[in-house]
């Protein structure tokens, strides 16, 4: 990537704002401190339906404000509605609560899903260099997991005891470094090709849908992504540390296997463009979505045995690290400009309408036990990985 760039200088920024505004010290005992505050598996997993809500209410109105306002504006909004969601955990005590919250979290990731990969796409444009959208995309990814080392080993010790104290610790402490990434946002540059949109909404949102309509290659390749991630990110991620003590690992050593695939992702992430110039980015998902459906499984029928759960957590880890980007960059060379970040939150409207329809069906299967939920988020994974992929001409 060149230097002295628009491209370059947005790509900084958000890594740096990607790496303040993703810690949470509370993720390393997230499900634990459910369990603690009363909730139970399919109360966790009705915590995700809510989330999905929030997402599906807000990412057609926010990708319109990003097209007409720009991304900086929406950046801003979004990262002080993320904390106020992440604060009102200090009083969620009641179900309720925990749903409120998580619905006002999704409603938050709108104001950047979208406009986030708008922004550098654009921006790589200008200095014609939009062909390495995944290497900027894993660039900016790869700053949550650098803190999220010493975020998750710390939240781990801190939460030793599971107490409800130590719990409030580590939202408070979480608090502190989502205000900085508000600051950091603010030096956000927009391209030429952002903020610009003035047409009626239902224009903006009736381009959008043409250009889905134009390459209808981009949602099968969407499907796929997100049939693969709800089951190995979404619904894994958030019985991880659950699973890890069931194994018998004491608590204060989760911290340290999560910081462990911290340290994977952030490799990994930095080699996504060392991976497309050997593989073709077709292969690459296919071959991570099988990775993923093997390691659901091998979760549903070994969870217990703690060696085999740290190497499916490593695989699933990398799968989950590799595909967005990937995709990210072959839908984005397809997409129309002026209303890109409105067609990708299009696209998300699918995401959150797989996410209400999965997390209802499997919360209902998570009554029978930990194997039942796994096998279904196997099948469900595998349905997706086995969507048909295909290159499609860029358009303009």
């Amino acid at each position: 990537m060149k230097t002295g760039t628009l491209a370059s200088h947005n790509v900084r920024v958000l890594f740096w704002a990607e790496l303040f505004g993703s810690v949470r010290f509370i993720q390393p005992v997230l499900a634990l401190f459910y369990f603690a505050r009363g909730l139970d598996e399919a109360s966790i997993l009705w915590v995700l339906l809510f989330w999905s809500t929030g997402v599906l209410i807000g990412e057609v109105p926010t990708g319109m404000f990003a097209d007409c306002y720009g991304a900086k504006r929406s950046f801003i909004i979004g990262a002080m509605l993320s904390m106020i969601s992440h604060g009102m955990l200090v009083f969620a005590y009641d179900p309720w609560m925990f749903f409120a919250s998580s619905l006002l979290s999704g409603f938050a990731v709108t104001f950047f899903s979208g406009a986030d990969e708008a922004l550098i796409y654009e921006s790589l444009k200008e200095s014609n260099e939009e062909n390495l959208m995944d290497k900027a995309l894993g660039i900016i990814q790869s700053a949550q997991f650098i803190v999220m080392v010493f975020a998750l080993i710390l939240g781990a010790i801190i939460a030793k005891d599971l107490t409800n104290d130590q719990f409030i610790l580590l939202i408070l402490l979480g608090l502190v470094f989502q205000s900085v990434q508000v600051g950091l946002l603010f030096y956000v540059k927009d391209s030429q090709g952002q903020g610009n949109y003035r047409e009626k909404p239902f224009k903006q949102v009736k381009e959008g849908i043409l250009a889905i309509k134009r390459a209808p290659q981009v949602l099968w390749m969407f499907l796929n992504i997100t049939l693969v991630f709800i089951p190995t990110a979404a619904i894994f991620d958030k019985f991880s540390d659950k699973l890890l003590s069931d194994a018998d690992l004491p608590v204060y050593l989760i911290g340290f296997v999560f910081a462990g695939l911290s340290l994977l992702s952030f490799f990994v992430s930095r080699s996504i463009g060392w991976i497309t110039s050997r593989f073709s980015r077709i292969k690459v998902l296919y071959v991570t979505g099988g990775l993923g459906v093997t390691g659901l499984v091998l979760v549903a029928y070994y969870r217990e045995t703690l060696w085999i759960l740290l190497i499916t957590m490593l695989i699933l880890r990398f799968v989950r690290t590799v595909r967005y980007p990937v995709y990210a960059q072959l839908a984005n060379d397809i997409i129309p400009s002026h209303v890109r970040a409105t067609t990708i939150s299009l696209l998300s409207i699918v995401d959150s309408v797989c996410d209400l329809i999965i997390f209802s069906s499997v919360a209902g299967i998570a009554i029978f036990g930990f194997k039942e939920l796994f096998l279904a988020s196997a099948a469900i994974a595998l349905i997706g990985s086995l969507l048909p992929i295909r290159p499609v001409p860029k358009r303009g």
